[in-house]
């Protein structure tokens, strides 16, 4: 008697990764690593679909920006955790040598391709909105395009900004833009616990503290550019003050001054 014969999935189908290295932050937050197809391609600030094999037999799937550079032989994601998520419920506890699903293709619009040039990059984000951004402070290109690059993070307790603050920590021991850490700056707020600032980044923005306190004018659309992710409201009130600020929106067919990730609320 014939053994069944396997399903064949489609060439478009998830690939089976390995997890390489996990990391938990708080029990909100952790961050994982797994291992990087050969024929695997994105652009730095992109995001994938990253999962595990449903009940069901069918891939159980999610949006996840790429925080690894597109330079890095491993993938690295940073996540929330969910109890009563399809997915992060799970997720949340895979170990090294467990097997997540990869989506073949990365998309997104917070990639330079979507800026026109200019003087100085923002980085606006909240919570795990941080993650492309960790994609994007690694790149070489982004310090030959910009002179400096600011990166915010707002989060609602002090352990939630560990992952950001480790990273820049590391920059200057990366061989690949660790010369120019001295042209980035990590702007840390925090909005439930005691903190040195415990402004919301719209506060701060809105007010003209963020600009006094890192030392620059306030933005302006022909020296400043911005990508922003995060919360849903924290999308629409920085794109207002961005917006107000004079910059138009740009994406990757039509680039501008500033882009939002609108694929998914990190």
């Amino acid at each position: 008697m014939e053994a069944a014969a396997k399903p064949v999935r489609s060439a478009n189908a998830p690939t089976e990764e390995t997890v390489l290295k996990v990391t938990h932050y708080t029990d909100r937050l952790f961050a994982f690593r797994i291992t990087r197809p050969p024929t695997f391609r994105f652009r730095s600030g992109e995001f994938v679909m990253i999962g595990l094999e449903g009940e069901n037999g069918k891939p159980l799937l999610r949006a996840y920006s790429i925080a690894s550079p597109s330079w890095d032989e491993e993938l690295e994601f940073f996540s929330i955790k969910v109890p009563d998520g399809p997915l992060t419920s799970r997720l949340q506890s895979i170990k090294p040598g467990d097997k997540v699903l990869l989506g073949r293709k990365s998309v997104g619009t917070l990639v330079h391709d979507a800026l026109t040039p200019g003087k100085r990059l923002y980085l606006f984000s909240t919570g795990t909105g941080v993650a492309p951004f960790a994609s994007v402070i690694r790149d070489p290109e982004t310090y030959e395009r910009f002179e400096q690059i600011i990166l915010t993070q707002t989060c609602r307790e002090v352990g939630e900004l560990k992952y950001a603050q480790d990273l820049v920590a590391s920059l200057k021991d990366d061989p690949l833009v660790g010369e120019h850490v001295g042209r980035l700056i990590h702007y840390t707020t925090v909005t439930r616990e005691p903190w040195p600032n415990q402004n919301r980044i719209t506060t701060c923005i809105e007010t003209g503290q963020l600009f006094t306190d890192i030392g620059v004018p306030p933005l302006n659309p022909e020296t400043d550019r911005v990508m922003i992710c995060g919360s849903l409201d924290m999308l629409n009130d920085t794109k207002a003050l961005v917006e107000k600020a004079g910059l138009i929106e740009g994406s990757n067919a039509s680039p501008a001054q500033f882009v939002v990730e609108k694929a998914f609320v990190g």
